[in-house]
């Protein structure tokens, strides 16, 4: 049991990080510069392309991660 409340941690943590790094990144780009008349929309979006960006990143990792521990089982 102990074994999967750490991980749910480090998944969670995982997906935390990635959003706030691909919300850094997205900032960067100056999108609201783009919808002048949408001010309000425009974070929302980018909050959004945020959390869908970084929660697909931080999944494509852990399951990386994931596969790479599994190889050992088929090397035994």
């Amino acid at each position: 049991m102990r074994l999967i409340g750490l991980q749910g941690i480090l998944t969670i943590v995982s997906h935390l990080s990635f959003i706030a790094l691909a919300f850094w990144a997205i900032s960067a780009l100056h999108i609201e510069r783009l919808m002048t008349f949408y001010p309000r929309q425009s974070r929302v979006l980018i909050v959004m392309l945020a959390v869908a960006i970084g929660f697909g990143c931080s999944s494509f990792f852990l399951d990386f991660i994931d596969n790479v521990r599994n190889l050992g089982y088929l090397l035994r």
